[in-house]
């Protein structure tokens, strides 16, 4: 299939571009939230999960979209770990001598920018970054449930 991947009926609901002719009836609905983060999690990357669930618009994650935050949660903890022992040497951290004596760069400055790159791909898909946030829209006054025109004028 060509084109644009298609946003699920939440997302555009948030946004306000939800039109019902353009709305999938068969798009899977999950219905529960998420829950606490998995107990074989690091701290740090317990304490990313919690954050995001807490920071996040209401209603737009849910327990289906646990394997993407736990797979950004994990690399928030890991980025986290390699920046803070990248931080306690300073400078001279981010450099390392080879047995031959050549000054190089550390593998830890690599794995920060492999994890960056995959956060920000995650971020992206879960509408964590400015710009992903830029296009969704909270409606001020949302309809009520029991409105007879919300059928008809969609």
């Amino acid at each position: 299939m060509a084109g644009r991947k298609p946003l699920p009926t939440r997302v555009k609901q948030v946004k306000g571009t939800l039109q019902k002719c353009r709305t999938n009836t068969r798009e899977p609905k999950p219905t529960s939230v998420l829950c606490d983060p998995p107990e074989y999690m690091s701290e740090s990357a317990k304490e990313a999960w919690r954050y995001a669930v807490e920071h996040s618009p209401p209603g737009l994650l849910s327990a289906l979209d646990g394997a993407v935050l736990e797979r950004w949660a994990n690399c928030c903890g890991m980025y986290r770990e390699a920046l803070a022992k990248i931080n306690q040497t300073g400078v001279s951290g981010m450099l390392v001598k080879t047995p031959s004596g050549i000054l190089r760069r550390s593998p830890l400055m690599d794995v920060i920018r492999d994890l960056a790159l995959e956060m920000k791909g995650y971020e992206s898909e879960m509408g964590f970054t400015p710009a992903s946030r830029s296009r969704v829209s909270v409606p001020t006054d949302p309809a009520s449930k029991d409105d007879p025109w919300d059928e008809i004028a969609g």
